[in-house]
């Protein structure tokens, strides 16, 4: 059985991309998550920002279709615009912030930074499996800072 999610990858005029930084663990990510049940993945891109970040978002185009090695997970990437509401902390995000694509957060997640590379290509949607650690694992492997965060 697929563990199917959906995020938003949102630029704004200056052409710097959105990132979360979540409650749950240190880490930077792009806005999203799981579908809901009935949900299609665009549509969960979608709410996912909203619960998030305060932003309401209309999807642009498909980036990638990627798939977790294993085989038991997959993720859609959607170029998003922002058509109304404000930056705000939320339940899930405790920080909302625009990057430049060049300057990202060291604790960035490695899979959203691939994600971030392939929307910015401007291609043709990708298709592919994403290797490497799980988030888990990657947080679990970098040193922490006296502060209890990286990059923040």
């Amino acid at each position: 059985m697929f563990i199917v999610g959906a995020f938003a990858i949102i630029l704004d005029d200056q052409g710097r991309v959105l990132l979360s930084h979540r409650r749950d663990m240190d880490a930077w990510n792009l806005p999203g998550g799981g579908l809901e049940p009935g949900e299609l993945p665009n549509e969960a891109a979608i709410r996912e920002t909203r619960e998030e970040t305060g932003l309401e978002v209309a999807m642009e185009r498909l980036v990638g279709v990627y798939g977790k090695e294993g085989g038991d997970e997959l993720v859609f990437a959607f170029a998003c615009a922002v058509i109304s509401g404000a930056l705000a902390a939320t339940d899930e995000a405790d920080d909302n912030r625009f990057f430049p694509a060049e300057a990202l957060p060291p604790n960035t997640i490695p899979k959203h930074v691939e994600r971030i590379r392939d929307a910015l290509a401007g291609g043709p949607p990708v298709v592919r499996r994403q290797l490497g650690p799980s988030t888990r694992e990657w947080l679990a492997s970098r040193p922490q800072n006296p502060k209890g965060g990286i990059g923040r």
